[in-house]
């Protein structure tokens, strides 16, 4: 996975029950990640506009069960379209697993929950 500059303006992490509190429209750019699982942390949130090269990690700290973290895109292309990667910490707590390239309508999503092998948004 290549790498770019994180287009991000912040991530911020809060627990689950803040939820309702930091969701945005997607059409501003603005959304929320949440750690649907029961007990994997995510490591990495990687975003990138044409699916080959790749943003900095997003987040500033790893995300627990249950945790959300609110961010800002901005993408140069002022795109819909956009993609994403998720890292996850390996069984070893050292090394990052990640997903494989996922595609969202950005502009739809203001809501994106990162579960066991299922990612979905609203």
């Amino acid at each position: 996975m290549q790498k770019f500059p994180c287009t991000a303006l912040f991530m911020t992490i809060v627990g689950f029950a803040a939820l309702p509190a930091l969701a945005q429209t997607g059409a501003a750019g603005e959304f929320t990640v949440v750690n649907d699982t029961d007990d994997n942390l995510i490591t990495g949130f990687y975003t990138s506009e044409d699916g080959e090269t790749f943003s900095d990690n997003w987040l500033a700290a790893p995300l627990g069960p249950g945790e959300a973290a609110g961010a800002t895109f901005h993408a140069d292309s002022g795109a819909c379209t956009q993609y994403f990667v998720v890292g996850w910490a390996a069984d070893d707590g050292i090394s990052e697993v990640e997903d494989d390239v996922t595609e969202i309508d950005i502009c739809d999503a203001s809501v994106v929950y990162l579960g066991d092998n299922e990612i979905s948004y609203e």
